[in-house]
């Protein structure tokens, strides 16, 4: 880092005391230090947003890499330390003291004092502005504290979000299985019951002759309203996942899905012996290929999806892509949002609260595919079974 030459106190007080092209040496040595420093302070600022922008850089280490940015910006980086402070823990530059002179700022979080970001020289230096420090670090301190402060508190927000969303998927799971059990458990076996009951009594008592085709319809619907209510409880709580597992059930919802929508769905999964998932995991994964499915089958116009799962301990990975029509992401994302749809929200969300990520990729004509990557494998003696192609 260069400084601001010795020479700046050498140079002439009075023009005249030297020719003129030695006090315009000067003045460009001058120039040329100014615009290095500001360089550097813009370096500084640029360099913390692009780590903001990183989504999955921890907070230590954004700070801890924010700290090392300020401090080479000082006028005298080589005796310089820096440490940024929030909520009592203080991420440091390597050989950080509490000595020497000190430069600080405080940053704030909705209107509240949260920390500080400070720097300080270890060793002295002569007064030029405040203290040691040049006005223009004033400036630039104020601006990282206020920086470190927005960052800080978007991710926060963001991280407040993501916890609703956790709990308001959570919450929607829960409901979906205590109506599918309601559905399943109560009303479809009460139906049953009064459909077997009235096969009983036209049985025993036969109704009138004009009277009988009103009885086989009612009969008729009776079992349409018993087969309709066990696809929806079905639909809402799969009922083979916790006794056949993830494979399966995926298999035999696919299988269905194809047949009702006439488009071919090949499903494979590899490597799944001897691992095994909790029950949230395989719900979360299996509502991940049931909204793929659904959008492939409102707006793709496909005629073919192709499911993979992949255990590459301890994540699981899936892979859905179709040969539809595609589409332009950013818009169909923007208008998602503007018409409230939830369908990618919440695929988005689920991988997510299962700790892992999902990319989507598409362009017109080109089809969908989806890539998802989870954690929540772990080794089990018997294993689940592995399903070939179908």
């Amino acid at each position: 880092m260069s400084n601001m030459p010795d020479s700046r106190e050498d140079l002439p007080r009075d023009p005249g005391e030297h020719r003129p092209d030695t006090a315009s040496s000067a003045d460009r040595q001058r120039i040329e230090w100014a615009l290095l420093e500001r360089v550097k302070e813009l370096d500084c600022l640029y360099g913390i947003t692009r780590l903001a922008q990183q989504n999955g850089l921890p907070q230590d280490a954004l700070l801890r890499e924010t700290a090392e940015l300020v401090r080479v910006s000082w006028q005298y980086p080589e005796i310089a330390c820096a440490a940024v402070t929030i909520d009592g823990q203080r991420y440091t530059t390597t050989g950080y003291r509490q000595s020497g002179t000190r430069q600080a700022s405080p940053v704030r979080i909705q209107g509240e004092t949260a920390g500080e970001v400070e720097v300080r020289y270890l060793e002295p230096r002569p007064d030029c502005g405040e203290g040691p420090f040049l006005q223009e670090e004033r400036r630039l301190i104020d601006a990282v504290a206020d920086l470190i402060g927005r960052i800080i508190e978007r991710r926060r927000v963001e991280e407040q979000m993501r916890a609703l969303s956790r709990e308001l998927i959570k919450a929607q799971e829960n409901e979906r299985q205590r109506i599918a059990r309601e559905l399943h458990d109560h009303l479809a076996q009460d139906l049953s019951l009064v459909k077997t009951g009235l096969e009983r009594i036209w049985t025993a008592q036969p109704p009138a002759e004009n009277n009988a085709p009103q009885a086989a319809e009612v009969t008729e619907r009776l079992g349409a309203a018993i087969a309709a209510i066990r696809d929806l409880a079905y639909g809402l709580l799969p009922p083979g996942l916790t006794e056949l597992g993830l494979v399966d059930t995926v298999l035999r919802h696919c299988e269905e899905f194809s047949q009702r929508n006439g488009i071919a769905v090949d499903v494979f999964a590899d490597g799944l012996e001897g691992v095994g998932m909790d029950f949230d995991t395989q719900i979360n994964v299996y509502r991940l290929i049931q909204e793929a499915l659904s959008n492939t089958r409102k707006h793709a116009a496909a005629s073919a999806v192709r499911i993979r799962l992949l255990a590459s301990y301890p994540n699981l990975i899936l892979r859905i892509e179709d040969d539809g029509r595609g589409a332009d992401l950013e818009k169909c994302l923007a208008k998602a949002g503007r018409e409230k749809r939830m369908g990618l929200w919440s695929m988005r969300e689920r991988a997510r609260l299962l700790g892992g990520k999902i990319t989507f990729r598409t362009k017109p004509g080109a089809g969908m595919r989806i890539l998802v990557e989870v954690p929540g494998l772990r080794r089990t003696r018997g294993g689940q079974k592995t399903n070939p192609d179908r």
